[in-house]
């Protein structure tokens, strides 16, 4: 089993910035890649950005390209997404998944979830 326990997030301005933590902690294997989602109101849960725990390769959807960063750190077990020039668009609630390989942004191919954390972007 794995637990993923989000934190962060909050208001922010446009143009400011915010960063996401995501500790996880069970089976190493289990999590070997580390995923950022959101979902918007109304709108279908979108794939931000991955890692994998033990290779420094991370891949970002097209939207947060150039703005956001995704990082491991193993002696914490925790994954953390800095958000920099975020923008309207951006606001949602931001949810931390796990599984054993990335492949890519479907959430049906990720085992483990957190709860989420909401990150609002407004003036």
């Amino acid at each position: 089993q794995v637990q993923l326990v989000e934190s962060g997030g909050g208001s922010v301005q446009p143009g400011g910035s915010a960063r996401l933590s995501c500790e996880a902690s069970g089976d190493p294997r289990s999590r070997n890649c580390m995923v950022w989602f959101r979902q918007a109101p109304g709108q279908e849960r979108e794939g931000v950005a991955s890692t994998h725990r033990l290779v420094d390769y991370p891949y970002y959807a097209d939207s947060v390209k150039g703005r956001f960063t995704i990082s491991y750190d193993s002696a914490r077990n925790t994954a953390y997404l800095q958000m920099d020039n975020l923008k309207p668009d951006d606001t949602a609630m931001y949810y931390c998944a796990a599984g054993p390989a990335c492949v890519g942004f479907t959430p049906a191919k990720y085992d483990y979830w957190g709860q989420g954390t909401q990150v609002t972007v407004s003036s």
